[in-house]
């Protein structure tokens, strides 16, 4: 689902829509379908209650999409979401440090082997972008921000349902991210159909994919739920090949390959890494 996120916002750049603009609509039309999520869960008493880990975690995501989105402007949608998911490698070493999750020698492997492919299809040469030296500087920070939420949401998840994570992350990010864009005097307002309905694409998508993964993390090593993630690089460059004519190279396309076949190796022998945490009850 969060594939097709790349997509949706340069859909919505070409409605004139800037990255911290797509970014706020994307978290905020996402709000009412997780309010309704939350209230209809069994854990509706507790995610009616804000918490700070909560809060956090969307802090740390709204740092995460500007560098993102960003990034998705400057350089090609392929290379900014494969340098964008350069997170298994950060979160790998922190939950082995801080979550005592020690990774089994052949999920090594299979998170070099697709670290390795995402690598690939990144510096294999495709769509060049506008400025990619300053795409791919926005693209690797959105790394680290990322790992720091993968990490939050995988500790905030043994005591939050998804759905109140969700809320909660969102209500947190939503005006961060309206300051950002008023600050940098971005445009808020699409021009035409197709502009709005990129930016409700990325509300669904918000919900249904970040959703999903919040949703995992509360039942999967970090470590695993991160490298399965690298999945979204290889729908990102699809998907831009399809619409924008980002066509990929034939080293890219090995790379995608090399790439799922190292998340496939990790999901064989990752299950058992590490006891998953406890989860806290989800929205029927």
């Amino acid at each position: 689902m969060i594939g097709f996120g790349p997509v949706l916002v340069r859909l919505a750049r070409d409605a004139h829509v800037d990255p911290s603009g797509s970014a706020f609509w994307r978290v905020t039309l996402a709000l009412p379908i997780l309010m309704i999520m939350t209230a209809r869960g069994r854990a509706a008493s507790v995610g009616l209650r804000p918490t700070w880990i909560a809060a956090l975690a969307g802090f740390v995501f709204a740092g995460d999409l500007v560098c993102w989105h960003y990034g998705i402007r400057y350089t090609a949608i392929a290379k900014a979401t494969v340098l964008s998911n350069m997170t298994p490698i950060l979160v790998t070493a922190a939950a082995w440090f801080m979550l005592r999750e020690a990774p089994k020698p052949v999920f090594l492997v299979g998170m070099l082997l697709g670290v390795g492919g995402s690598a690939l299809m990144a510096l294999a040469k495709g769509g060049a972008g506008v400025n990619p030296p300053l795409g791919d500087a926005f693209s690797a920070a959105a790394a680290v921000w990322y790992a720091i939420y993968i990490l939050v949401v995988r500790h905030a998840r043994q005591t939050m349902s998804a759905s109140s994570l969700m809320l909660w992350s969102s209500v947190v990010g939503a005006p961060l991210l309206l300051l950002c864009a008023l600050s940098l005097h971005e445009r808020l307002i699409p021009d035409g159909t197709l502009g709005w309905t990129a930016l409700v694409g990325l509300g669904v998508m918000h919900v249904a994919g970040q959703g999903s993964i919040a949703w995992a993390l509360g039942r999967l090593p970090a470590p695993l739920a991160a490298l399965v993630v690298l999945v979204q690089p290889v729908v990102a460059g699809l998907s831009a090949w399809a619409v924008f004519g980002e066509r990929m190279t034939a080293l890219q396309a090995l790379g995608a390959g090399v790439a799922l076949g190292g998340v496939a190796l990790a999901q064989v022998v990752g299950r058992g890494s590490a006891p998953a945490p406890h989860a806290a009850p989800e929205t029927p």
